[in-house]
């Protein structure tokens, strides 16, 4: 058995202990392999830094995985996966954090656009809640027209949450994800 195959039953074994079901939507047509062992294959390949599914799917042939399920149908039930996803990775979460006590947050500036091109921007326009708009990074020594990426980690790295937030709402969101009270002054 190779590395490959011995990290994938072993990413599985651990999936099947957080999630309920096998199979997370109704299928007419049961498939051959289910929901939990595709996503057990998606994080295999986020595992051991396999970028693209040519690859990956060049890796695991041979295995007894690699004739359940085709490149066109993962490529499908993984868009369809991806709220489903999201919750086991929230689980994990919790369970990688569950004595944690402190957090580190960090912020780096997500541009939409050049400072000079700020006003004929048309991006993020439509609606008045998601409107950018010009700040600062000092660590960078930039000014920038549009959000702020916020991660919350563990002293130990896990991400708890990756938020993009307006120049307008800063700290008082991040205290709110991560359930604390508000600090006092």
């Amino acid at each position: 058995m190779s590395n490959l195959e011995a990290s994938y039953k072993l990413i599985l074994i651990e999936l099947r202990k957080i999630a309920e079901f096998e199979n997370m939507y109704f299928k007419p047509i049961k498939p051959k392999l289910s929901d939990i062992e595709l996503i057990s294959l998606m994080i295999l390949a986020e595992f051991k830094s396999i970028d693209s599914e040519h690859q990956l799917f060049r890796d695991i042939k041979g295995f007894e995985i690699a004739s359940r399920i085709e490149r066109s149908v993962y490529n499908r039930r993984k868009r369809k996966l991806f709220p489903f996803m999201e919750e086991i990775r929230m689980k994990m979460v919790e369970k990688f954090n569950e004595f944690e006590t402190f957090f580190v947050v960090d912020s780096m500036p997500l541009e939409v656009c050049k400072i000079s091109r700020s006003s004929r921007s048309k991006i993020c326009k439509e609606t008045d809640y998601a409107i950018p708009n010009k700040g600062f990074c000092a660590s960078q020594n930039l000014h920038f027209y549009g959000y702020k990426l916020h991660a919350v980690c563990s002293i130990n790295g896990v991400f708890r949450a990756l938020i993009y937030l307006l120049l307008r709402f800063m700290i008082f969101i991040i205290y709110k994800i991560l359930k604390c009270n508000y600090p006092t002054v």
